[in-house]
């Protein structure tokens, strides 16, 4: 029997709190989610914590910070030039004097009512929050923590897999049941962990880019049968942008499905697909509902055509609306 796709809080419900915050897990949570998904990047010191990027001007107030001006840089992170404040130059009591704000502001107006209200959490704090949660609830809530920018980290000694797989050995994720998942858009560091754990690993792959960690390859080519099986060799599945299975027609309505999710199903691999948010800016022609790019328009009736394909699984900044689609 075919068993229900699990649904992914994307960054939380960060459809409805700032992003990456203990307010936006939570919440999720209480809507019903399977698994939370942070982002993890370094401080200075070594601890993993949950943004978005390690280029925190967009995600806190930061930049209100008389004390850490001079601490704004420009860097080259995997082959693009920021500048701002990044969080491998702030040891984690620093990034703790720093609270969160609303990523996208034009879109998500309500969600500013928080901003200024939560700190940055580290990863323990995640874990500690889904196992209070699951004492409270008494089921499962997996945790789906994503790998930024691995190789750039590696190179300036700040890497990943260590602290990570101590951290979640520590709370007792080893094993392939546990509800965990790590995902990365590299192919590397996946690799590196397949030696080190038998955690379910899932390669993340996007429309028309190609992994940091070897800019040759473009990720068109690794979701072909024959990509697929090579992926197959070191992860569990595939986390794909949702135009990889659905790709959208010229007016910007959901066109014919590709055979991604059978390809990769034929190889034993799960797929599970992002992002699906609930505002018109993001949503295909079809399901908007008026002019306004902050409208929310019907997100359930494009998430059950993306449930038609026979994905494993998908993420959703919509919490709701994903349960009430899947459920």
């Amino acid at each position: 029997m075919a068993k229900d796709p699990i649904i992914i809080a994307h960054r939380g419900a960060s459809g409805e709190r700032p992003e990456h915050t203990i307010a936006s897990y939570t919440l999720a949570i209480e809507q019903g989610t399977d698994y939370i998904e942070p982002d993890l990047v370094l401080t200075k010191d070594g601890v993993l914590v949950a943004r978005h990027e390690n280029e925190i001007s967009e995600t806190t107030d930061v930049a209100d910070k008389p004390e850490f001006a001079d601490r704004k840089v420009t860097k080259t992170i995997d082959g693009q030039k920021m500048t701002g404040w990044f969080t491998e130059d702030f040891t984690l009591a620093e990034l703790k004097t720093l609270r969160a704000k609303e990523r996208l502001p034009m879109l998500r107006k309500a969600n500013m009512a928080f901003d200024g209200q939560f700190e940055i959490p580290t990863f323990e704090e995640i874990i500690l929050l889904a196992k209070a949660k699951e004492k409270e609830t008494g089921r499962r809530i997996g945790i789906y923590p994503e790998t930024k920018h691995p190789s750039y980290f590696a190179s300036i000694g700040l890497p990943h897999e260590a602290p990570l797989l101590s951290m979640l050995e520590k709370h007792g994720y080893s094993q392939k049941d546990n509800p965990l998942f790590i995902q990365s858009f590299e192919v590397g560091n996946l690799k590196a962990l397949r030696g080190k754990t038998k955690l379910r690993l899932i390669q993340l792959m996007s429309k028309d880019d190609g992994p940091a960690d070897n800019p040759a390859t473009k990720y068109a080519t690794m979701a072909s049968p024959d990509g697929l099986k090579a992926i197959a060799t070191y992860a569990d599945g595939i986390g794909v942008e949702k135009a990889m299975v659905i790709p959208r027609t010229m007016l910007g309505n959901l066109g014919e499905p590709t055979s991604l999710v059978a390809d990769a199903h034929a190889v034993g691999l799960d797929v599970h697909i992002w992002t699906f948010r609930r505002e018109n800016y993001f949503l295909p022609l079809g399901q908007r509902s008026g002019l306004n790019p902050a409208g929310h328009g019907d997100l359930v009736a494009e998430i059950k055509v993306f449930l038609a394909t026979g994905i494993d699984g998908f993420f959703s900044d919509n919490v709701s609306e994903a349960v009430s689609a899947a459920r």
